[in-house]
């Protein structure tokens, strides 16, 4: 493909592969990948309106401020003047690859196989990843002490649920 229309924030724009833009603010931390929305695609033959198998990827490269606009209100011979600013927050993207899905999803496959994963400690409850929070507060009940000091380890480095956090305390104040 050699260029796509997205739509970034409701507003849509004409991107092709390395261009970067302006948009507005995304809450995205730099670096962050992402998947906007494709509405029509074209450059090789007919144009695609809402293609299917089109994504394009894009990056954020930094958070920006727009230009200053200074606004001003005057009457005359009243006495009355305003003066105000403004400055649009902005995303700077950067669109990193404009393609079919499958190539992205082999991109992102080989991704995961080379980084190494994340070990879980030592004498987590088995299938604990899985857990809601819900489901933690009841199985919590007939864990050892050690299960639930390394749950709550995991939660506090790891996961940082909330709700978690609280039940595994209560649970292990229970259990003492």
């Amino acid at each position: 493909m050699s260029y796509a229309i997205i739509s970034v924030g409701g507003k849509q724009y004409r991107v092709r592969e390395g261009e970067r833009l302006l948009v507005d603010r995304l809450s995205l931390d730099d670096g962050a990948t992402f998947a906007p929305t494709v509405l029509l695609s074209g450059g090789d033959g007919e144009p695609q309106i809402a293609p299917a198998g089109v994504v394009v990827t894009a990056k954020v490269v930094a958070q920006a401020k727009g230009p200053k606009l200074t606004i001003g209100k005057y009457r005359k011979r009243t006495g009355y003047k305003r003066h105000t600013g403004f400055r649009a927050s902005l995303t700077q993207i950067e669109i990193e690859s404009i393609g079919a899905a499958g190539r992205r999803d082999a991109k992102q496959a080989a991704k995961t196989e080379s980084a190494p994963a994340a070990e879980a400690p030592s004498g987590l409850p088995s299938g604990y990843a899985d857990l809601t929070v819900a489901e933690l507060k009841q199985a919590s009940a007939g864990w050892d002490s050690a299960a639930l000091t390394a749950a709550l380890e995991y939660e506090r480095s790891h996961a940082k649920r909330k709700g978690a956090v609280a039940a595994l305390e209560s649970a292990i104040s229970e259990a003492d």
